[in-house]
């Protein structure tokens, strides 16, 4: 992610979206989607982010 997105506003909801190209392993390797939702939950958890879907 680039260091030009930001997000100023803590309390306001954003929709956040990225193309995925060729990365087919990432859906349906178990290890790899491990670590995305690993990522997600440290998120969550350590810096309070809200997932509302996905």
């Amino acid at each position: 992610m680039s260091r030009n997105y930001k997000f100023h506003n803590p309390e306001g909801v954003y929709f956040v979206s990225f193309a995925v190209v060729e990365w087919l392993d990432v859906f349906t390797r178990n290890e790899y989607r491990d670590i995305i939702i690993d990522s997600l939950r440290y998120c969550q958890k350590e810096k309070g982010m809200e997932i509302f879907a996905w």
